[in-house]
């Protein structure tokens, strides 16, 4: 999976976690977040830790990834890695998606290779410009590009799911300059 430029980063980290090498990645751009796998992948965090045993990696404190102009911000990013193939990437605690196109927040944030399936969970807010939307879980499938965002839980039992909110600001016209007054004779 080389759609989405974080598969790359999962399979970077499970190459340090699992100790092996990892061939470069094929030359490919995706259009769905205007990321463009060519570009290095930096990831930054206060410290590392590789699980060869359970075969993950973990970066904890201030973890920022990024490629090009797409940044990823959160607490702490667990990559799951069985046989050195990255399988699973975790982001927990402040989970913020940063790209051209918009800004995704949230609590938590799984991305599964396989399914190709990026799920953001927990006070999710999405902005581009002045729009914003607001829900409990965003799921993106990579390979389709369909996204899907839900309400949040029950307030209280007997009470009915909460509700996904969106505001979205048409784009303001420039009023046409005043026309100017003729001359007087």
């Amino acid at each position: 999976m080389r759609k989405f430029s974080l598969a790359t980063f999962v399979s970077l980290a499970a190459a340090l976690a699992a100790g092996a090498a990892l061939p470069a990645p094929a030359p490919q751009a995706s259009a769905t977040f205007g990321l463009n796998l060519n570009q290095p992948i930096a990831v930054n965090a206060d410290s590392f830790l590789a699980d060869l045993n359970g075969e993950t990696g973990t970066y904890t404190g201030n973890v920022i990834v990024s490629q090009g102009p797409v940044r990823l911000h959160a607490d702490r990013v667990t990559v799951v890695a069985p046989g050195g193939r990255a399988a699973r990437m975790e982001a927990a605690g402040h989970v913020i998606v940063d790209s051209p196109s918009g800004q995704a927040l949230g609590d938590n944030g799984v991305y599964d290779v396989a399914a190709q399936t990026l799920r953001i969970t927990g006070n999710v807010v999405l902005t581009k410009d002045a729009n914003v939307m607001r829900g409990s879980t965003l799921e993106v499938a990579m390979d389709t590009g369909l996204a899907r965002m839900t309400g949040g839980m029950p307030v209280a039992a007997g009470q009915p799911q909460g509700r996904v909110q969106g505001l979205f600001v048409p784009a303001q016209r420039t009023a046409p300059p005043p026309a100017a007054n003729p001359p007087r004779p």
